[in-house]
């Protein structure tokens, strides 16, 4: 019996992910997930922005190239560029995003910062409860401390991670 489960189960997780997957076709419309996404020069991650809108706001798919949308707004001013398809969905989003940690205060965030307990709350609790401490921790931080921004930027481009994916 549980072999049986174990045959099908890479089957019901290839047909979930192509359902999942969007099918975004020129005339289309799609709707931004972030807070605010960016519309870029050219279909490339590093391009420069021509403009940026707000969460959840409708576009128009003008033409599709592989993960790259070149999109519209119906809005005036018209704005229109290129958005990586991850960034949007092809249904309205109904909850916004968290105000507290958007995509613009997670790329200021340090390796350093996000290897560290969440509060010192936390780091209290582990302390009265003998769970370690953050001197242990101090290691990580001095290796983060060696990784740059633009470290992590030539990791993702050369790994092809996210919207650098081909």
């Amino acid at each position: 019996m549980n072999s049986r489960l174990l045959l099908l189960l890479p089957l019901f997780l290839a047909a979930t992910l192509v359902s999942l997957a969007a099918d975004f076709k020129k005339g289309g419309t799609v709707y931004t997930k972030r807070q605010e996404t960016a519309l870029l020069a050219e279909p490339k991650p590093l391009a420069a922005a021509v403009g940026k809108v707000a969460f959840a706001l409708p576009l128009k798919i003008e033409e599709v190239s592989g993960q790259w949308l070149r999109v519209s707004t119906a809005k005036v001013p018209k704005i229109s560029g290129w958005v990586y398809a991850g960034n949007v969905a092809d249904s309205k989003p109904t909850t916004a995003p968290l105000t507290g940690m958007t995509a613009n205060t997670a790329s200021k965030t340090t390796v350093a910062a996000a290897a560290r307990p969440l509060t010192k709350t936390a780091t209290d609790y582990a302390r009265t409860r003998n769970l370690g401490s953050s001197a242990g921790h101090d290691w990580l931080d001095a290796l983060a401390a060696t990784i740059s921004e633009a470290d992590v930027t030539r990791y993702i481009v050369e790994n092809k991670r996210g919207e650098y994916r081909q």
